[in-house]
């Protein structure tokens, strides 16, 4: 019997033999799911895309992975006529992973929230940059030397995890190591956003990280916030600087530079930046107030935190072997809010690099603070 486009269909099992394939998209396993397999058999070296698999999985559809790979690869063109046969074959799988309709899709939504990036003054200039884990081994990610509003589909790139542009006409960006090693530590991971949020910033320039339970979708959405030490951008040792910390942490600080957020889509990890950088806004606001600011309530705080498991987003609170150092709060009395920065190798003690003035300005943010503490009744 014969399946969808051509494909074999096993009578009795239902399985649809797609050994012939280098890459199963969105829409080839939709067609499966429409000519009624209950399971799906590729060539062990066929790459199948994140969105295919989740899609396989909901539906109950069983993937094998154990055919032959005997597929020949598509007629070479004259430009790697000369190539290899494994590097033919490699190359037009890249090709048709980087023109999928769900690479298309991708790339549309990088461009979109590239736009509210820039419109949001997360970003100036060339700053920023946003990628997609589109393939095990395979990265969209934005291009260097390119505003973040005046991104088009075709401006994006598609690389390996080692950082190699296999496709795309414009180069990548230059901190794409920095989602690299996201993507490596994290295999949840599906997208990353670099930007640099003004006021989430301030706290990364003086090396703090904002105070917890005040407002709840900041608990839920975001929670502890980790800090990174410095190091130049682009570098492989930029790019480490956060290893300690995106295992339990979606969100981190990088010292005297921006923020960096990872999630399962491109719009929640833009979502992330947004709750960080209004978190830090309203509690710059609030101590302005001259009055003290409220707290959540222990047994509150126990109920957001159980709010953020179910919905499987990380937080270093839900290790309780290390519950003394990763309270709910960063409360030094009942009802107040602590400066203190987050320990982090690298930072001194007093901020992000230390300086005369950056530990004046520190100072009496921290004293008109404390002040405030003072006279509350």
């Amino acid at each position: 019997m014969i399946g969808f486009r051509g494909e074999e269909v096993k009578h009795g099992e239902k399985s649809i033999d797609l050994g012939s394939r280098k890459l199963v998209a969105m829409r080839d396993v939709q067609d499966a799911l429409a000519a009624g397999a209950t399971s799906i058999e590729t060539a062990a070296n066929c790459v199948v895309t994140p969105s295919a698999r989740d899609f396989l999985q909901q539906h109950g559809i069983e993937l094998v992975m154990d055919k032959a790979a005997d597929a020949s690869a598509p007629a070479a063109s004259d430009d790697y006529a000369s190539a290899p046969a494994a590097v033919k074959s490699q190359a037009a799988v890249n090709r048709r992973l980087f023109t999928t309709p769900e690479a298309e899709e991708i790339k549309k939504e990088i461009c979109s929230v590239g736009r509210k990036l820039w419109m949001r003054q997360f970003v100036d200039g060339n700053g920023g940059n946003i990628s997609y884990r589109i393939g095990p081994n395979e990265v969209l990610c934005t291009p260097t030397l390119v505003s973040k509003y005046d991104l088009t589909p075709e401006d994006i790139s598609l690389t390996d995890l080692e950082g190699n542009q296999i496709a795309g006409s414009k180069p990548r960006t230059s901190e794409l190591l920095l989602h690299l090693e996201i993507y490596k530590s994290v295999p949840e991971a599906k997208a990353v956003v670099h930007c640099h949020p003004p006021h989430a910033t301030a706290y990364a320039i003086t090396g703090r990280v904002p105070p917890n339970m005040i407002i709840p979708e900041f608990e839920v959405f975001v929670g502890k916030v980790a800090i990174s030490p410095y190091e130049t951008p682009g570098t492989k040792a930029f790019a480490e600087t956060v290893l300690p910390y995106v295992r339990e942490h979606n969100t981190v600080l990088l010292s005297n530079h921006g923020i960096v957020c990872w999630a399962d889509t491109v719009t929640h990890a833009e979502w992330y930046a947004e709750v960080l950088e209004t978190y830090c806004w309203t509690l710059m606001l609030a101590t302005q107030l001259g009055v003290p600011i409220s707290t959540i309530s222990e047994q509150h705080g126990s109920d957001l935190l159980a709010i953020k498991k179910k919905l499987g987003l990380p937080d270093i609170r839900f290790d309780t072997s290390r519950m003394k150092e990763c309270q709910l709060s960063d409360l030094e009395v009942p009802g107040s809010i602590a400066l203190e920065p987050t320990p982090c190798d690298g930072n001194n003690s007093n901020g992000g690099n230390g300086g005369a003035d950056l530990e004046s300005l520190v100072k009496a943010v921290t004293d008109a603070v404390m002040e405030g503490l003072e006279n509350r009744e």
